[in-house]
């Protein structure tokens, strides 16, 4: 459970977005799509949701936000990072011959830009990518070049459908529908996304993102209102009807000393 951390020398450093930076590296630690990492740099360390599960390597996906994502773009092809995990409850991946749905909205694309990649082997998926912006759409060339049918979303209207990620969901609606669905992003478009599919009576995975500190399911800093489960190890994939129990999604969150914001 601990599995203890290993240090991995950064093998590519590709700039995705002016603010995305992904991260690849070698190793032997078997992921599987929606686990995260937790990454050693400086004094610190974070969890990082993993976007691409490769034979013998592994990708972190890295928007620059604060100080400790600060120095990690700063870093350099050879240097070294210090990684644990894989942690958390990943995506449901045993589907075959379904319509599927993955939805991302911003650096949340990181996490089910890998399960992509598993369920177009065996399934028709269409793939809803939101940003604010153009130059912020993350893997944008990439999903392009994949069997997927791609639906591009801009707040601004830089690049396809002008609109939130809800928007283009009610949008994509109107004349089809999908066996299951998969969103990762920011909160507040999760909770709008999930009002939606309900409504349709489309089930769904939904990646939630809390602060930890161990990875562990111990210190409980992760935990979640008001049943308790610990984003780090119940999470951090919840289906719809788990959800419906979380009493605090979409509403708020609690800092590092517990504090609801």
């Amino acid at each position: 459970m601990i599995r203890a951390p290993e240090a991995v020398k950064i093998k590519e450093i590709i700039d995705e977005t002016p603010t995305i930076k992904t991260f690849k590296f070698d190793t032997d630690i078997d992921a599987k799509p929606g686990e995260f990492l937790m990454i050693w740099h400086s004094t610190d360390e974070k969890p990082m949701s993993i976007s691409n599960i490769g034979d013998g390597e592994l990708s972190v996906s890295v928007k620059n936000i604060g100080e400790f994502t600060s120095k990690l773009h700063q870093l350099k092809v050879g240097d070294m990072i210090g990684v644990r995990g894989s942690y958390g409850n990943g995506f449901k991946t045993d589907f075959k011959g379904k319509k599927l749905l993955v939805i991302g909205g911003g650096v949340g694309m990181a996490p089910v830009t890998g399960l992509t990649r598993q369920l177009i082997k065996d399934n028709d998926v269409d793939v809803l990518l939101a940003a604010t912006t153009k130059d912020e759409l993350l893997f944008l060339d990439e999903l392009e070049k994949l069997d997927v049918n791609l639906h591009p979303c801009t707040d601004d209207g830089s690049y396809g459908f002008k609109g939130f990620a809800s928007d283009c969901l009610t949008s994509l609606l109107e004349d089809r529908t999908y066996d299951y669905a998969f969103v990762c992003g920011p909160e507040i478009m999760m909770i709008g996304i999930f009002n939606i599919l309900e409504d349709a009576n489309i089930p769904a995975d939904y990646s939630l993102e809390r602060y930890m500190k161990c990875a562990l399911g111990v210190c409980g800093q992760c935990c979640v209102d008001n049943t308790g489960w610990r984003i780090c190890v119940e999470g951090p994939v919840f289906d719809s009807e788990q959800i419906k129990l979380i009493e605090e999604f979409g509403k708020y969150r609690r800092d590092a000393s517990g504090v609801k914001y």
